[in-house]
C-alpha cells in the first residue's frame, strides 16, 4: 500500500530504478520496459523525459513560477507575465501546467513524461509542449503509436481534454493500476499535512480553495 509520504513525494521507498536517474514503482518499471520493446519493434526509441519527482523539487518549481523566476505559459502555450496578477490568478495560471507540491502525479511512481530523442531535430531542446506531439510536430508519429498501443501495457493519458483544468499533456502517461489507486487515496487533508513547515507560495489562497482545486486540477478521473 502506498503511504501518505509516498503519495506526497516525501518518501522514495516505493521506487525502483528505470534508467539513469529515472525511477518508478516496480510494476510500472516492468510495464514501461515492455512498452519500450514494443515501441522499438515499431521503430521508436521511447524514453522517459521525467519520472519520479520529489516534494522539494516540485516545491522549487511551484515557488519559482509563483515568484516569476521560472516561465509560466498561458492557455496557448505562450509566455505569461505573472507580475501584475493576483495570488489567485497566479495559482490558477500555474496549475494549468504544473502541479502543487505534494499533489504531483510524478510523486507516485506511476507516471512519466515520454519522448523519442531520435525524432528531436539536432540543436532543438525538448519543450514538452502540445505542438511537439500534434500533427506536424516532431513526436506526432510516436504520439499516434502510443494512442494505439499504450493501453495494451496498462498506460493511459490523464490529461487529454482542454477544459477548465490541467492543459492537454500528450507526453504524460499514467500506469493505470497504480495511478488510479493513488489518485483516490490523495486527499486535501493529506496535502495540507505535507505542507506543514514548508514555504508554499500562495498557500493562504490555496488552502481556502483546496476542495475546488482538487476537483479541477488534481482528480483527473481519466482526462494528466
Amino acid at each position: 500500500m502506498i503511504t501518505p509520504a509516498m503519495l506526497t513525494g516525501l518518501s522514495t521507498d516505493h521506487l525502483a530504478p528505470l534508467s539513469g536517474n529515472h525511477r518508478l514503482q516496480p510494476a510500472a518499471v516492468t510495464a514501461f520496459r515492455a512498452m519500450q520493446q514494443a515501441a522499438l519493434a515499431a521503430g521508436f526509441d521511447l524514453q522517459p523525459a521525467s519520472t519520479f519527482r520529489d516534494f522539494d523539487r516540485q516545491l522549487a518549481i511551484w515557488n519559482g513560477k509563483f515568484c516569476g523566476e521560472r516561465p509560466v505559459l498561458d492557455k496557448d502555450s505562450l509566455p505569461l507575465d505573472i507580475k501584475p496578477l493576483s495570488a489567485a490568478e497566479r495559482c490558477e495560471a500555474i496549475l494549468r501546467w504544473s502541479a502543487l507540491p505534494g499533489a504531483s502525479r510524478h510523486h507516485w511512481g506511476s507516471d512519466l513524461d515520454v519522448y523519442d530523442p531520435s525524432l528531436l531535430p539536432e540543436g532543438q531542446k525538448l519543450q514538452l509542449e502540445p505542438w511537439e506531439y500534434e500533427e506536424g510536430g516532431y513526436f506526432y508519429p510516436l504520439n499516434q503509436w502510443m494512442t494505439e498501443h499504450m493501453a495494451e501495457f496498462g498506460f493511459y493519458r490523464p490529461f487529454t481534454e482542454d477544459g477548465d483544468g490541467v492543459a492537454v499533456e500528450p507526453w504524460h502517461l499514467s500506469y493505470r493500476p497504480l495511478a488510479q489507486q493513488a489518485e483516490h487515496l490523495l486527499t486535501p487533508a493529506l496535502l495540507l499535512a505535507a505542507w506543514q513547515n514548508k514555504d508554499v507560495a500562495g498557500a493562504e489562497w490555496l488552502e481556502r480553495h483546496l476542495p475546488a482545486i482538487f476537483s479541477r486540477f488534481i482528480r483527473s478521473e481519466g482526462k494528466e
